[in-house]
């Protein structure tokens, strides 16, 4: 019986470590989402007062935490009994990341002929602007729902091969960690001009000066993120394709694996904005 006993506990020893293990790698793979996830919840959850930055932060968390307990079934039933769908999930969902990364570049460098629609300088009243509030929580809520696939899709193709306990495990830590981690660092972003104002206010030379950096720091950080994540999702998308269609991987061989994941990145991301032009400019017509 003592056996049985001790033998149990080393097989969940077992799976744990199995899980710890395959947990680092799918955490490594999903980085570059997160990235993007963490630059485009911190422009969502800014702009509002400072009293309501926290609570508005809270609720798109929370929105996230509802997204995950959605997702995580379906993967799961998915893995069980169509496995063979993931791949295919997976490669769908670079093309997604390749094209948003290299949409971002273009709309950059490439002007927009749309006026920019005036800004509404008339007073507010507070059910309007509760309202606007829940319509961009509601916005960010959608958008994280988006990103959490991927995060989801992308944590499961790394343990694809694995047994259902692990990849359950592992898949799970991974949108916990996505969920904690994006919107703790989020919280932290957001409140870093509040910190320095804070400082200013001490009147104490050093503290005002460590204040007007985080001040000025605030917009820098967030246009950085947006870079970050930008080169983030075309690394990744460049990567789900390398990583799964051999004849690719071999063909650049001959520059740095990073290196080539990008271009890849790049190419499948601009074949995918030329079809979305292509098909908005026949829907015109």
């Amino acid at each position: 019986m003592s056996v049985g006993f001790f033998a149990l506990f080393d097989d969940i020893a077992t799976l744990l470590d199995d899980a710890a293990s395959m947990s680092q790698v799918a955490t490594q793979k999903t980085a570059g989402i997160l990235g993007d996830d963490l630059a485009v919840n911190a422009q969502k959850a800014s702009g509002f007062s400072a009293s309501r930055e926290l609570p508005v932060l809270w609720a798109i968390s929370k929105g996230s935490f509802i997204n995950k307990l959605i997702i995580l079934p379906f993967a799961f039933l998915l893995s069980a009994f169509i496995p063979w769908a993931i791949v295919p999930i997976l490669m769908l969902g670079g093309i997604y990341l390749a094209f948003e990364g290299t949409e971002k570049i273009y709309e950059y460098f490439v002007p927009h002929s749309d006026k920019k629609p005036t800004r509404d300088l008339t007073p507010k009243s507070k059910e309007e602007i509760l309202k606007i509030e829940k319509e961009k929580i509601k916005s960010a809520i959608l958008t994280d729902f988006i990103l959490s696939i991927e995060i989801v899709i992308i944590a499961l193709g790394t343990v694809v091969s694995q047994t259902l306990p692990i990849q359950i495990i592992v898949v799970s830590f991974v949108a916990v960690v996505a969920t904690i981690g994006v919107y703790g660092i989020v919280a932290m972003i957001i409140r870093m001009d509040d910190l320095g104002f804070t400082m200013i206010d001490t009147g104490h030379a050093l503290l005002v000066g460590i204040g007007r950096v985080l001040v000025k720091a605030l917009p820098k950080v967030i246009r950085a993120l947006t870079v970050v994540g930008t080169l983030a999702m075309l690394l990744v998308a460049g990567g789900i394709f390398v990583h799964n269609i051999p004849s690719l991987h071999h063909a650049i061989d001959f520059v740095p694996m990073i290196i080539g994941e990008l271009i890849v990145g790049m190419i499948i991301g601009i074949i995918a904005l030329i079809i979305e032009k292509l098909i908005v400019k026949i829907r015109s017509l």
